[in-house]
């Protein structure tokens, strides 16, 4: 049960006779900040006084004697200028404690109107290893589908896999030119890999090579810029002055970004021409951007040799993919790459022309959206089809085949201006009912506060971030097994499978505890330390209410089917009671906004409040046995809770740390 809103739904029935905005209103109940005001407050009589012109204080008697709460709460109380505070019953609290326990939903009751809602996410090229880019929309999605199936709805996962552009264009060019047979016998995806990102970097080279002018110009052009706001007179009117100054600033920033970019662009390209090894190769091969453009249409055509070459690549490159999804425990129900929707992009892009949705531009076929300055090209000049192209199918293919209610895509921040075209779009096209969601993050930092990258300034691997975090995770098993009095309880292979449940844990916490639209800074350190918000703190939490059972030899089962009731009469106890009761409304807020950091944070707040209880509140050494078995029922409840939210995350429990 979600306790905030049953009591918003008794506030609203109350204020429906007293005003027009009654579900506005009775919206403003929230959590207490501190236990002397009560469990929950509401703020709705100051707002509705100063419409209707009336006394706060009156209107909030008015409300309460309204207001039918008294199954819930002891009788509301009104302070200040009209707050009304709310205590809950604790024979209610017990009540649904003890239900919740029984329950292997622990009381949150399914959706009453439960959603088909497709969740895209992942969604990784997989020409080339998944890097660290890819955690956060892996982690995000999975956590998020979860969430979603458990509260009732029908969800559907979907990782659209970039498996047909123009990256295995570069790996058939880098097969047929530079390939090194035995290297490829020994690993297919590490040979695959190495073609890819040499390719890329030839590619990237020549594309540089073409823009340096072009940047050097934008420079040149800067400095005039700032040369003529400097010869400026100066203003003797103080705003205009304070104008000028600031043009004066914007213009430098200008110079300065456009030196800076100028300046990256040539370390690049020198770095690339001083390489012994690459720059030969780029002068032999000049013209590689439009090779490989060349090999990508070819696959798209249907050339049978090209066509053979990714019907070999894709085995090795999924297994690759795949060996790194089930360490995360990261499933699907489907897996379609761009290559699945291939010869539906053409009918769509001739549907969209007929229905004058699209139309002719300069020989690409674009679409005009309104408020947008930008067409979106979904077919190139040369007939090539783009991303835009392929997600238009795609949403054709899941309305025609899941009729879904929502769909969310969740991809970096970066992609915000393709999905408002592709939901603009859409619309167009008549996809009005369903609920088109760009669930957008940021981007994982280096303590440089720039995207997190190798010392070499290679994008990290998602393989290497595992392994890493595995490795640190074992010295942190280790550190306290081994200063244990008696000695070392864990044998080495237990403590080698602690270590990779903790560290995949750790690295998945680390993100989902970030506000997903933040940029965050990667620390190892941080997300493996065994206090603060960090998922070892939560599994050691997890592990310590276990412990418990154990020390007491208690077999719980038996226990919850004996009769034992709930107590909450110490503070302590009450306080862990109400936050467990508080479950069903923070995986509520989860959905709300597609924000699992708001679990996470409900999660720490209880294992904050059951440290507290256990310090306060003997369980074991308690001072009669209904009051022992009550505490190991509490302590029961709150293993299940902490069990059930860490699942929601991916996250696995320990029964022993």
């Amino acid at each position: 049960m979600n306790i905030l809103e049953q009591l918003k739904t008794r506030f609203r029935a109350a204020l429906s006779a007293m005003t027009d905005d009654s579900a506005d209103s009775g919206d403003m109940v929230f959590p207490s900040q501190d236990a002397k005001f009560g469990d929950y407050q509401a703020n709705c009589a100051m707002p509705l006084a100063k419409r209707l012109n009336r006394s706060a204080r009156e209107l909030a008697t008015e409300i309460v004697a309204r207001l039918d709460v008294g199954d819930l709460c002891e009788p509301p109380e009104i302070a200040g200028p009209g707050f009304i505070n709310l205590r809950l019953k604790n024979s209610w609290l017990t009540a649904q404690l003890q239900a919740a326990l029984v329950d292997p939903r622990l009381g949150i009751a399914p959706v009453a109107q439960p959603r088909t809602i497709v969740v895209d996410f992942s969604s990784p090229n997989v020409a080339k290893p998944l890097h660290v880019g890819h955690i956060r929309s892996t982690v995000i999605g999975d956590s998020l589908a979860r969430t979603l199936r458990f509260l009732g709805h029908n969800v559907i996962t979907d990782n659209h896999l970039g498996d047909w552009g123009t990256q295995f264009g570069m790996i058939i060019y880098g097969y047929r030119n530079f390939l090194d047979p035995a290297a490829y016998q020994r690993s297919a995806i590490d040979e695959l890999g190495r073609l890819y990102r040499l390719v890329r970097q030839l590619v990237d080279y020549h594309a540089g090579k073409k823009q340096l002018p072009e940047l050097q110009n934008k420079l040149t052009q800067n400095q005039q810029a700032l040369r003529a706001a400097e010869a400026l007179p100066a203003e003797q009117d103080p705003k205009a002055a304070k104008k000028a100054e600031k043009s004066l600033k914007q213009a430098q920033k200008a110079v300065v970004a456009a030196q800076q970019e100028l300046a990256e662009l040539q370390a690049k390209l020198a770095k690339l021409e001083a390489d012994p090894q690459l720059a030969p190769l780029a002068v032999k091969h000049a013209e590689i951007g439009a090779a490989v453009l060349q090999e990508t249409a070819k696959l798209h055509a249907g050339d049978s040799a090209n066509l053979r070459l990714w019907q070999q690549f894709m085995p090795p490159c999924m297994e690759d993919v795949n060996r790194i999804y089930r360490r995360l425990h990261v499933t699907f129900d489907h897996t379609h790459g761009e290559s699945f929707y291939h010869a539906q992009i053409g009918p769509v892009v001739d549907e969209l022309l007929e229905r004058k949705i699209a139309q002719p531009s300069e020989g690409a076929v674009a679409i005009f959206l309104p408020d947008q300055t930008v067409p979106m090209l979904i077919r190139k000049q040369d007939g090539a089809f783009l991303y835009a192209s392929s997600d238009l199918a795609t949403i054709q293919y899941r309305m025609q085949h899941w009729r879904p209610d929502a769909i969310l895509y969740v991809v970096d921040h970066r992609q915000s201006l393709h999905f408002q075209q592709l939901f603009a779009a859409a619309r167009l096209w008549g996809y009005r009912e369903v609920e088109l969601q760009h669930v957008s993050f940021g981007t994982v930092l280096g303590d440089d506060g720039r995207p997190f990258k190798t010392r070499s300034g290679d994008t990290v691997g998602l393989t290497s971030l595992l392994d890493e975090a595995v490795d640190r995770a074992l010295l942190v098993v280790n550190q306290p097994d081994e200063q244990k009095p008696s000695a070392a309880e864990l044998a080495s292979a237990d403590k080698q499978k602690i270590a990779e449940t903790v560290g995949i844990a750790a690295l998945k916490y680390a993100d989902l505890s970030q506000n997903r639209t933040s940029d965050y800074v990667f620390s190892y350190d941080k997300m493996l330390a065994y206090n603060g918000n960090t998922a070892t703190y939560m599994q050691y939490a997890y592990a310590r209410v276990r412990s418990i059972f154990a020390r007491g030899q208690i077999d719980i089962a038996a226990l919850m089917q004996s009769g034992a009731a709930i107590s909450i009469d110490q503070p302590a106890e009450r306080a862990l009671g109400l936050e467990l009761l508080r479950f069903a409304e923070a995986l509520d807020d989860t959905v709300a906004d597609y924000r699992p950091n708001l679990l996470t944070n409900y999660l720490y707040s209880l294992a904050n409040r059951y440290a507290t209880f256990f310090e306060q509140c003997p369980v074991l050494k308690a001072e009669s046995a209904a009051l022992r078995d009550s505490r190991l029922l509490l302590c029961q409840l709150t293993a299940l809770t902490l069990r059930q939210g860490l699942e929601l995350l991916g996250i696995e429990v320990l029964e022993k740390m």
